[in-house]
């Protein structure tokens, strides 16, 4: 959503002009709140920034004190009201306005749009309640509870996005070709800007190589703490769009049958205070420590829910179940060291600190619900002592412990029935998300046509 000029300069003015009473104040921060507000008026006026975009993700100024009002079926796109029927008594009518809160922390002028800045909302009630159906927010939620319990989380993205040729029209029938000679001179202006943008924004770009499909690449971003992880993974995923956009190009996180766009999330343990790294074993640094074991241990005994979260559209399944050769045989979660082969792959090379790959998601996933969902497994293996070490002892080809499902359906219903991570990250949320991927398994076939190979899925 963004504000115009207009609105701009009430912005820029608010501090000056508008009376802060001691409960706006209080929520705020007191002295931090103004003291942001003031570097982001100046930062406006200096590089004369006159469009400011209000972003959110959904499950697929006054206005920094008071917020910006929309309609809260905006924020949860599929679902009608006529089908929506998963609100509890204390979370917001799927009519209802809700408010966007920027957190301050994310604004950022944008280097591929002239004078325009964006910054990262979180939703509430228009009463001042978090919306319990924000995968931010969740996120947000667990990575306090990490923190309460002396802990911080490392983690980085890495996806694979497809980048088409776009043609003069845009259809149902449309036939995209590949841009497939990214690397040449001829396409590094494209590169160029990605990186170099991205590196404005916070979001730094580790690495960029070529990927299987037809105009594929495989970007890896650097490894953050805490939400900055899943905020540039947002960024990015926003602003490769836009610069491709620029460039005559279509990037696409789509998956279906015939492509698949995977994305993982690599992460570690470490200390409240990001000095030490838990996973690794004191007695052999090539060894998960206890609480690494039981971490993993979370993570596969909660693979069937996490699969759902993370692989949720129907292409992700269909490629889920091309990996089953045989359909009578089971898919399992897997973990193993070094070995990509494996859903859980323990890492412990290339310069950086032992972590874990949680390889179970495609591109498709939103990053603030992979990362929300990765810290409820894992701080289940932690809190319940989990133990997977004869796991450990066998090579993934072996490990049949921890079964995946293959279709949507199976995989909604085994989310339904993982208690400990409804209960983490919440029954509202959990019974939308279900309900909307009901609607969606109904209205399959005209959701193929439509966003087949377009831009849809951010």
């Amino acid at each position: 959503m963004g504000v115009p000029r207009q609105t701009m300069e009430e912005l820029k003015t608010i501090l000056r002009d508008s009376p802060l009473d001691n409960e706006i104040i209080k929520i705020f921060g007191n002295q931090r709140f103004i003291s942001a507000m003031e570097q982001i008026k100046q930062q406006i006026a200096r590089e004369n920034i006159t469009f400011v975009r209000f972003e959110a993700t959904d499950l697929h100024g006054e206005k920094a004190v008071y917020g910006v009002p929309m309609p809260r079926s905006y924020l949860e796109l599929t679902l009608s009201a006529k089908s929506n029927e998963v609100d509890h008594s204390n979370t917001a009518n799927y009519s209802s306005d809700i408010l966007l809160i920027p957190d301050l922390s994310t604004f950022r002028a944008l280097p591929w749009a002239e004078q325009t800045a964006r910054v990262i909302c979180d939703p509430c009630t228009v009463t001042g309640n978090p919306l319990r159906t924000s995968p931010r927010l969740i996120a947000k939620q667990l990575l306090g509870q990490l923190q309460s319990m002396g802990f911080s989380l490392h983690s980085s993205f890495t996806y694979e996005c497809c980048v088409l040729g776009a043609p003069d029209r845009i259809g149902p029938k449309t036939l995209m070709f590949p841009a497939t000679t990214l690397l040449s001179n001829h396409d590094l202006p494209f590169f160029q800007q990605l990186v170099d943008s991205m590196y404005c924004m916070g979001a730094d770009i580790d690495s960029i190589a070529s990927a299987s499909g037809p105009g594929q690449m495989e970007i890896n971003l650097r490894p953050e703490y805490g939400i900055a992880a899943a905020d540039s993974a947002f960024t990015f995923r926003t602003g490769i769009k836009e610069m491709a956009r620029k460039h005559s190009y279509i990037a696409s996180f789509f998956t279906d049958d015939g492509l698949y766009n995977a994305g993982v999330l690599s992460h570690s343990l470490w200390d409240a205070n990001g000095r030490r790294c838990l996973f690794h074993s004191g007695e052999k640094a090539v060894e998960l420590s206890e609480i690494g074991r039981k971490w993993l241990a979370g993570l596969l005994t909660h693979s069937a829910a996490l699969s759902c979260l993370m692989s949720p559209g129907l292409g992700c399944r269909s490629h889920i179940a091309k990996t089953v050769k045989d359909p009578k045989r089971m898919l399992c979660a897997t973990c193993g060291c070094n070995d990509n082969s494996a859903s859980f792959n323990i890492k412990c090379h290339g310069g950086r600190e032992m972590h874990i790959d949680n390889k179970l998601g495609s591109a498709m996933a939103n990053p603030y619900i992979v990362l929300a969902a990765t810290v409820a497994a894992g701080l289940d293996g932690i809190r319940r002592n989990l133990n997977v070490d004869n796991v450990l002892n066998k090579a993934p080809i072996q490990q049949k412990e921890f079964a995946i499902p293959v279709k949507l359906d199976d995989a909604l219903e085994a989310l339904g029935e993982d208690h400990v991570i409804c209960s983490t990250l919440g029954e509202p949320f959990v019974q939308y998300f279900i309900a909307m991927k009901k609607f969606e398994i109904e209205t399959q076939e005209l959701d193929d046509e439509r966003n087949k190979c377009l831009e849809y899925f951010i």
